[in-house]
């Protein structure tokens, strides 16, 4: 026995300090994303609901950690138990996790692995934000944000990723999160939406972005960021797997954002900013799931058709009359099924595993895998959603009074706006001389 267990521990992989840097980059990457969320998310509302967007988003960044250290770790990525959570009690708390712990299978610390997972846990329901502009109290949000990510996010995150999760098990390839992050959100907003009902004035009054820089500044954060989301995903391996998510990551992306804007032209008549970032965001979302998966040519097709049917799917809540605000539902909901299920068509064989989709070979087999896959966190994430927002909005209220919602969000919940214009035109001296300014005008009436 001796021989072998000397083999064993001579294969057991070792610290890498280059694949351990690498990972903390990637993770600071994905980080990164939320504040770009905010941006974009904050460009597309009116001005009256811009830094309630900008909180729903940052906020996340407070609650979600915390969970995730004292308990949201552990239900992820802990010890499977029936193959649909974990849990691990060393990890609740990170209270005996030890610094130089590796994680199982990998060159990098279990802390690293820890807080790269947590970045997505952050952003996933910061994505759930975008469907509910204008209209939702910041404290039922806050709330919100506990039950969902405790009752939804750790469970499906263990399903895909967890080793022993179901989802794991049958083989469903979601190579960063196109189930367990997209679907995930635009399954859970429009659960959301369909209980806590349309804006005042959707489809009369004009809900047009107040700030395109910003939504075009949000996207590109967006982009930057996500290299590290899907490139780190494979943690640092060195089998040239990630440097292939990588290269799909961009191909795919500018894909999408060439055939949304062709589709707009086509459609509308015009090449808008707000399509371009719209469909770069499209592009991202559906190579996350596919992107290890396919080659280069393959990840073009995977955008190009996100562009066009996440375009298309954006128009849908007119149709059938759900207000999803920012698109939430038409982008990363739909994005995230199409670039899942294509796996089923365009996997290589040649990327992160030897699964080949049908114009591989392969058949159908992987695509009824993705099928599963999808439509249970589909809707998992939406009947829960729509319970959890039920509930909250028969004790506490999830929306604001419709005076609230007309006067101004910002206001109402943060007794802040966004943009001061009381000195325009005038600067330092414009605004302190305004008091005596008004003071002149009243005396001239009265007079």
């Amino acid at each position: 026995m001796a021989p072998a267990a000397i083999t064993l521990a001579a294969d057991a992989p070792k610290l890498s300090s280059a694949n351990t840097g690498f990972m903390l980059i990637c993770s600071a990457l994905v980080m990164l994303m939320t504040p770009g969320l905010a941006f974009f998310y904050g460009g597309m509302v009116r001005v009256k609901s811009t830094l309630n967007m900008l909180m729903m988003s940052f906020i996340s960044l407070g609650i979600v950690t915390i969970l995730w250290v004292l308990y949201g770790f552990s239900m992820a990525f802990g010890t499977d138990k029936g193959s649909i959570i974990g849990w691990t009690s060393d990890y609740v708390g990170f209270s005996n996790i030890g610094k130089m712990d590796l994680w199982p299978g990998y060159t990098i610390p279990v802390f690293v692995f820890a807080v790269f997972q947590l970045m997505f846990a952050i952003i996933t329901p910061a994505l759930i934000s975008g469907a509910l502009a204008d209209r939702v109290k910041f404290t039922a949000w806050s709330l919100f944000l506990v039950l969902w990510a405790t009752i939804v996010y750790f469970p499906v995150a263990h399903w895909v990723w967890g080793a022993g999760g179901w989802a794991f098990k049958l083989g469903v390839i979601d190579f960063a999160g196109g189930t367990a992050v997209h679907i995930n959100a635009g399954a859970a907003a429009l659960g959301v939406i369909l209980v806590i009902g349309k804006r005042v004035g959707f489809k009369k009054d004009p809900m047009r972005p107040h700030s395109l820089p910003l939504v075009m500044l949000g996207a590109g954060l967006l982009w930057f960021g996500w290299f590290g989301f899907n490139a780190g995903s494979w943690l640092g391996n060195d089998d040239g797997v990630g440097p292939l998510m990588f290269v799909n990551t961009q191909v795919a992306t500018a894909a999408a954002m060439l055939a949304w804007l062709a589709y707009e032209k086509i459609r509308h008549g015009a090449f808008t900013t707000l399509g371009a970032a719209s469909g770069a965001v499209a592009g991202l979302v559906a190579i996350t799931p596919s992107g290890g998966a396919v080659s280069p040519l393959g990840a073009i097709a995977v955008g190009a058709v996100a562009g066009v049917l996440c375009a298309m799917a954006v128009g849908l809540k007119y149709r059938f009359g759900y207000d999803d605000s920012l698109d939430v539902v038409g982008v990363h909901m739909v994005g995230g099924v199409i670039g899942s299920l294509l796996i089923g068509l365009f996997a290589s064989g040649k990327g992160q595993s030897d699964v080949k989709g049908l114009f591989y070979g392969g058949g159908m087999h992987q695509f009824w895998i993705q099928c599963a896959g999808v439509f249970a966190v589909l809707a998992y994430s939406l009947v829960v959603s729509a319970v959890l927002a039920f509930l909250l909005d028969k004790t506490i209220g999830m929306r604001v009074t419709e005076d609230e919602e007309i006067s101004g969000i910002d206001q109402a919940e943060h007794a802040e706006t966004a943009y001061d214009f009381s000195g325009a035109g005038g600067g330092v001296i414009g605004t302190a001389t305004a008091p005596a300014l008004a003071a002149t005008q009243s005396k001239k009436v009265d007079a």
